[in-house]
């Protein structure tokens, strides 16, 4: 007997598949990163991110703009400072006029609607390429939240609509706030990588900002004192709701593809928005099969950001925000 119930009834014609389909992609669900450089007419190719780019503050104004044509609403600020400005505490980051603060104003100046959020962590002001103060080998953890705070209050000066803690160290997310809340910032966001993890996939951003860890002596030479272990499941949900208990608006899950299943957990056990970094190994990944022509480079691309919504993420940072947002118009 032949089945009454024929699910390729549901799959057979475009017009059937886009009627039923659960899972649709639209601009409004991508955060775009971007990275800033000093200078002027500045528009650097990333060497193992083909097709993106560091932008001067000139040029940061025309991309911004673009970004907003597109229907792109939301940007992730990324900053490349000059060696000359690092040092083990981060000095450079609290400068009211310092390159991160500039470039947060550009934007506002050029499109004030656009959501700023701006990542706070000491590595690309960090001589040694971390994340927190080195200290005879350590990552000191304290020491670091009240630099972090300090961070968050000055992007929040400069117009921040929400700070994007990256550095992992522990309470850093009830400091930041109560730093906010006690500055007068209490509309100011906080979006917290609560799981991001001591990834091999981020090679191309570190190249990107001159922030991978240096290798000298009395140095950690890996960050896995303070992210999280590729191993482990648990623990992300309970990292998540210490952010969550502590005043955390969006909770971010990174890398991406390699974690769908915590991007479910967190789904499954937390009422919050839930963000979920595409990262740059792999973008590289994709960019360099299809240009070997073993991959299609947008059918991969439209795939993977949706198993990244479907898995449960409202917000998806990714290097191809303008390459899918183009392809789906």
């Amino acid at each position: 007997m032949f089945p009454i119930r024929r699910h390729r009834r549901l799959r057979q014609n475009e017009a059937i598949r886009s009627l039923v389909r659960e899972t649709i992609i639209t601009p409004n669900d991508f955060l775009v990163p971007l990275f800033i450089v000093e200078g002027k007419s500045v528009k650097e190719e990333i060497t193992s991110m083909p097709n993106y780019y560091r932008y001067s503050l000139d040029f940061l104004k025309d991309e911004v703009k673009l970004l907003w044509r597109l229907g792109l609403r939301s940007v992730l600020l990324f900053v490349k400072v000059d060696d000359s400005l690092k040092d083990n505490k981060g000095t450079e980051a609290l400068n009211p006029n310092g390159l991160m603060q500039r470039a947060i104003k550009t934007v506002k100046e050029v499109c004030p609607d656009m959501l700023v959020m701006t990542d706070v962590a000491l590595d690309p002001f960090s001589s040694y390429g971390h994340d927190g103060i080195v200290e005879k080998g350590k990552i000191i953890n304290d020491a670091t939240v009240e630099v972090l705070a300090e961070m968050s209050i000055s992007h929040a000066e400069a117009g921040a609509d929400f700070v994007a803690p990256s550095d992992m160290m522990d309470g850093r997310i009830l400091r930041i706030r109560e730093g906010l809340d006690q500055s007068g910032f209490i509309a100011t966001g906080i979006m917290s990588y609560s799981a991001k993890y001591a990834s091999a996939f981020y090679g191309p951003f570190r190249d990107a900002l001159d922030s991978a860890p240096v290798d000298m002596a009395n140095v950690p030479k890996d960050k896995k004192t303070y992210q999280m272990d590729s191993a482990n499941r648990n623990e992300a949900i309970r990292e998540t709701e210490m952010d969550i208990n502590e005043g955390a608006d969006v909770v971010m899950v990174k890398p991406g593809l390699c974690y769908l299943d915590i991007v479910r957990d967190l789904r499954n056990n937390f009422d919050i928005p839930i963000a979920v970094y595409q990262v740059s190994g792999e973008y590289a990944m994709l960019k360099a099969a299809a240009e070997k022509g073993w991959l299609d480079h947008d059918s991969v691309m439209l795939e993977q950001v949706t198993s990244i919504k479907r898995a449960g993420a409202d917000i998806i940072a990714s290097y191809f925000a303008k390459d899918v947002v183009k392809l789906i118009s």
